[in-house]
C-alpha cells in the first residue's frame, strides 16, 4: 500500500493544566507521555519547572494558557483559587472560546461546582465536574479514578482525554456537582480507613508489637484499605513528606461535615476522623502528609 493512503493519527487537542502541584504535576506528565501538547500554569515556579523539564509549556497566567488551549484542567486547591483562575482578572474564562471545555478537577462543595459550572455555560463553554481519587503515583501512571458529572455529549467528546488521564473513569450523571458530592463521600470514608490504620498500628506499638510486621499481617486480613497500607507504610518509614497534605484531608473533610449538616445527618464516625485531622493540623502536621496521623495518636 502506498505510504501517502494511511489515515493521518488523530490530532489530540490541547491540553492547558492550571495547577501543577503532586496532583496536577503527575497528570501533566500522563498526559505528555500520552503525546498530548500541554501548556502549564502554576504560582510556584518550581512546579512550572518541573513540567517544562518533562516538554510542558509555562504560561505566566491562567488567561495566557487559555489562548494555547482546547481544553483547560483546573488542578488547584480549593473554591477559591478555583474562582480566582477561571474568572479573576488574569483568569482564563475570559479566552476560552465557545466550544472549549473546561474540567474542574479540585475537591469543592457542589454548590460552588454547579456555580462554576453554570457560568461556563453561560458563555458557550463546556464544564466536567471531574474530581479525582489515587495520589500522584496513580495519577502519574493513569491509574486514579476519575467521577465525572456533565451532560452525555460532553462527556462523549472529551472521552479519549478523560481515558488518557485515567483507567477508572466514572460518568456519574448529567448533573455538574454529583462528582464533588461523590468525591466528599468518597474521602470522608478515606479520612475514617486512614484514621483507623493510624490508631491501630499506635495501639500495636502500645502493646510492644513490631509496627511494620504488625502492617504486613493487616494487608494480608480484614483489616485491610487502600489507604492504610499506602500512608502506613509511609509512616512506619518515619516519612511524612507531603504527597498528600493533612490540611488537605481535612479540607475535604470539613466540606462533607458541612454537606452532612445541610442533609441533616449526624456522621457518627466521620466527625471523630475529622477533629483528629484538625487537631493534626493545629498540632504543625497541617503541611506534611497525612500519613502524620500515625504521628499525632503515637504520642497521644
Amino acid at each position: 500500500m502506498d505510504n501517502d493512503s494511511r489515515p493521518s493519527p488523530p490530532v489530540l487537542p490541547r491540553v492547558g493544566l492550571i495547577g501543577v502541584g503532586n496532583m496536577g504535576g503527575a497528570m501533566a506528565a500522563r498526559l505528555l507521555s500520552c503525546g498530548y501538547p500541554v501548556a502549564v500554569h502554576d504560582i510556584n515556579p518550581k512546579c512550572e519547572a518541573q513540567a517544562v523539564r518533562l516538554g510542558a509549556m509555562a504560561c505566566a497566567t491562567a488567561t495566557g494558557l487559555a489562548a494555547s488551549s482546547d481544553v483547560v484542567i483546573v488542578a488547584v486547591v480549593d473554591a477559591a483559587q478555583t474562582q480566582d483562575v477561571l474568572f479573576g482578572p488574569h483568569g482564563a474564562a475570559s479566552m476560552l472560546p465557545r466550544g472549549a471545555a473546561v474540567l474542574l478537577c479540585p475537591t469543592i462543595a457542589p454548590a460552588d461546582t454547579e456555580r462554576l459550572a453554570a457560568r461556563l455555560q453561560q458563555q458557550g463553554v463546556d464544564c466536567l465536574d471531574a474530581p479525582l481519587s489515587g495520589g500522584p503515583a496513580r495519577a502519574r501512571d493513569g491509574s486514579m479514578s476519575l467521577m465525572v458529572a456533565c451532560p452525555k455529549a460532553m462527556f462523549k467528546r472529551q472521552r479519549a482525554l478523560l481515558e488518557a488521564l485515567s483507567s477508572h473513569v466514572f460518568h456519574l450523571s448529567e448533573n455538574p456537582g454529583d462528582g464533588a458530592r461523590t468525591q466528599l463521600v468518597n474521602n470522608l470514608l478515606a479520612s475514617i480507613n486512614l484514621a483507623g490504620a493510624a490508631e491501630a498500628l499506635a495501639l500495636a506499638e502500645r502493646l510492644g508489637l513490631h509496627a511494620g510486621r504488625t502492617l504486613e499481617v493487616i494487608e494480608q486480613s480484614s483489616g485491610q484499605s487502600w489507604i492504610g497500607s499506602d500512608r502506613m507504610r509511609r509512616a512506619v518509614a518515619g516519612d511524612y513528606r507531603p504527597r498528600a497534605h493533612t490540611a488537605l484531608l481535612n479540607q475535604d473533610v470539613q466540606l462533607a461535615l458541612a454537606a452532612a449538616r445541610a442533609a441533616g445527618i449526624e456522621l457518627a464516625l466521620g466527625a471523630p476522623a475529622a477533629a483528629l485531622l484538625a487537631r493534626a493540623c493545629d498540632g504543625g502536621f497541617a503541611a506534611l502528609d497525612d500519613a502524620s496521623l500515625f504521628e499525632v495518636l503515637r504520642k497521644r
